[in-house]
């Protein structure tokens, strides 16, 4: 019997063997791959299917994401109420989003629901009409809620540093202002609907309690349209960064904080360099724990957050510190991060820190492996990324296993202040 008198032994998250889940795969009739994670005892599912259509294969300005919006927004066989109508009705979401390199039509529903909505799913990827009123409703929305967006300090800061990091022109870059949304057209979004959607490069990632007859399901539904496997890889469109490093803008004159943003471009994924970054990374400002928290929100009491990420991007990256400060303490901010490089390149970093470091990260992993949604996640991040589970443990044994030293030499490599460009948005 469990003596409850007694505290259970603690074992650190390094010493627990993680195993991923292997992913099924199978193809439809046209070569779409679908990759499955059958688990979990409740009777749901969720079901993903990516297309490369992001705005990296747009023709013009805002194209890729109002063309995502709409598929919602009426069909030949369905108006946008009844769309909308054959979800709830049976406690089922259906939603869509647009990336850089990919767009994603997805679907959550109680499993015996699927003979019932994957139909409007399918619908929805062969048949959307994109109805001019819809379509406008959509443009006065987008500049409303840009015109509001455009206001606040940190989404000007979130465009305005991409921007500089990759160039305007650039995919990773680009934004869209009054004028694009106004130049949107039907025929524009029919256009690149019928490429990229009708005609498109598409996976699908299913996960969930998987029913019996689900391949013969997914492959009537998708397996006879004119859709085809992806290469997983976009054409490689070179960036052109700003010369000038460091910006401030005066943004609303009556600001009384700063959103502040530090960034650098930095090798994507394929990088012999990233697994290890991303230890790096987390221990510099990617945790509550984190270097910059300690100091600056902690220490000094300039910010409530300030966060180190790399961005997830399949090509060309780039290493981000983002936080909201003072207006009259953002310079010593800026001063304090590069502080905290400076001790990351001058000084190793001791065991302890380390190892918590360590077990905040294979913890969280462990928490990512726990169920068949987070699973699927996981997997879709490899597969879209071109990879294969090797890189899971690639990725573990990076952060059981990179020393202090080699901690210090990327440092010396990586945080270095003048590759940062820097913005103060007020």
């Amino acid at each position: 019997m469990l003596n409850r008198a007694v505290a259970p032994p603690i074992k650190d998250a390094i010493d627990f063997t993680l195993q991923l889940k292997p992913c099924e795969q199978f193809t439809l009739n046209n070569g779409v791959p679908v990759y499955l994670i059958n688990a979990g005892a409740q009777d749901v599912i969720q079901i993903e299917v990516v297309l490369y259509a992001g705005n990296w294969t747009e023709p013009g300005q805002g194209i890729a994401a109002a063309t995502n919006y709409l598929l919602k927004n009426g069909t030949t066989n369905r108006t946008a109420f009844q769309i909308n109508e054959d979800f709830e009705y049976y406690g089922a979401y259906c939603n869509r989003a647009c990336y850089n390199e990919t767009a994603v039509l997805s679907l959550h529903s109680l499993t015996r629901h699927l003979t019932k909505l994957l139909p409007v799913m399918k619908d929805m990827l062969c048949n959307a009409t994109f109805p001019e009123e819809e379509l406008e409703i959509y443009k006065q929305n987008s500049k409303q809620r840009l015109a509001v967006n455009l206001q606040k300090a940190d989404f000007v800061a979130n465009r305005k540093i991409d921007e500089y990091l990759y160039g305007k022109s650039h995919p990773y870059g680009t934004y869209s202002n009054s004028t694009d949304i106004d130049a949107l057209n039907t025929g524009a979004l029919h256009s690149f609907y019928s490429q990229h959607y009708i005609n498109g490069a598409c996976a699908i990632f299913v996960a969930g309690k998987l029913p019996e007859g689900l391949k013969e399901l997914l492959n009537e539904n998708f397996g006879y349209l004119s859709l085809h496997k992806p290469t997983f890889k976009v054409n490689e469109i070179k960036t052109i960064p700003a010369i000038e490093k460091k910006y401030r803008i005066q943004n609303d004159d009556k600001a009384v904080q700063g959103a502040i943003r530090i960034a650098s471009e930095f090798p994507g994924r394929q990088h012999k360099d990233f697994k290890k970054i991303m230890l790096l990374n987390t221990l510099f400002g990617g945790f509550f724990g984190s270097r910059l928290m300690s100091n600056i929100r902690e220490d000094k009491g300039y910010t409530y957050g300030i966060h180190s990420y790399i961005q997830n991007h399949t090509q060309q990256s780039a290493w981000v510190i983002s936080t909201d400060a003072g207006k009259d303490v953002c310079e010593a901010t800026i001063s304090e991060v590069y502080k905290e490089m400076k001790k990351l390149r001058e000084k190793l970093v001791d065991d302890e820190e380390l190892l918590l470091v360590r077990n905040f990260m294979l913890g969280g992993i462990l928490g990512d492996l726990s169920g068949p949604f987070q699973l699927i996640a996981k997997w879709k991040n490899i597969i879209l990324n071109n990879h294969d589970e090797k890189y899971f443990y690639e990725s573990l044994d990076a952060i059981r296993y990179t020393t202090a030293d080699e901690l210090m030499a990327l440092a010396n490599e990586y945080l270095q202040p003048e590759k940062f460009y820097e913005l103060v948005v007020y």
